[in-house]
């Protein structure tokens, strides 16, 4: 049926977003301590501290963006902000040579985009599908998803990169683009699905209430 064909493919629209976040968020969870160690020359020790604050401002995030999301019924306003916020992050972390503060602060960004998109995404996905088993798969297919890109985010931080690390930030950039490009088609869609039930052309997900969460 056409509601199944429509869940279908925002079934894959969300698992590719959510395994576009977690690359980027398992990759920092991995990997951080040794950017900072190798790649901005901080010793060990002050390495495995500085790997904290980055992740207390990302739930500062995380809250914000939730909050807004819930107040103003906007969900991909939210993922496409954390998808932003962590491509500046990630270019301030390449690309600012010989300013390691520069470097340090654009980790705060990065992880702070990457992780409050996971459950960004999550409710995003849940906003959007209805019904039991239709939940049930989005949900599992979401899970497959962020697992993909816990395993591709484990991989592309190599030791032979430092201290710059492109290849490893240029996947990580690249995985937040395609989340842009992914809520930029989910949001023409939606919106174009609400105005025809709007005019009373159809029925979302088999409720006449139902309108999608742009």
């Amino acid at each position: 049926t056409p509601s199944r064909k429509r869940s279908a493919v925002f079934t894959a629209n969300f698992s590719s977003g959510f395994g576009c976040a977690t690359t980027v968020s398992y990759a920092l969870a991995y990997f951080l301590p040794i950017i900072l160690n190798q790649g901005l020359g901080y010793d060990t020790g002050t390495a495995q501290c500085l790997i904290a604050p980055p992740y207390v401002f990302a739930a500062m995030i995380m809250v914000l963006t939730g909050w807004f999301g819930d107040k103003y019924h906007q969900r991909g306003l939210c993922v496409a902000f954390n998808a932003m916020l962590c491509v500046i992050g990630l270019a301030v972390m390449g690309w600012a040579y010989g300013d390691t503060r520069a470097r340090y602060f654009g980790a705060f960004f990065a992880t702070a985009g990457a992780n409050a998109n996971v459950p960004s995404v999550l409710t995003y996905q849940a906003n959007n599908i209805r019904g039991q088993w239709k939940r049930a798969f989005c949900s599992a297919t979401l899970v497959g998803g962020g697992a993909l890109g816990g395993i591709v985010g484990s991989t592309v931080f190599r030791s032979q990169d430092s201290p710059t690390y492109v290849p490893g930030l240029s996947v990580a950039m690249g995985s937040q683009v395609v989340i842009l490009l992914t809520v930029g088609v989910l949001t023409v869609n939606f919106r174009a699905n609400n105005k025809k039930a709007d005019r009373g052309e159809k029925i979302l997900e088999d409720l006449p209430s139902f309108r999608y969460t742009v």
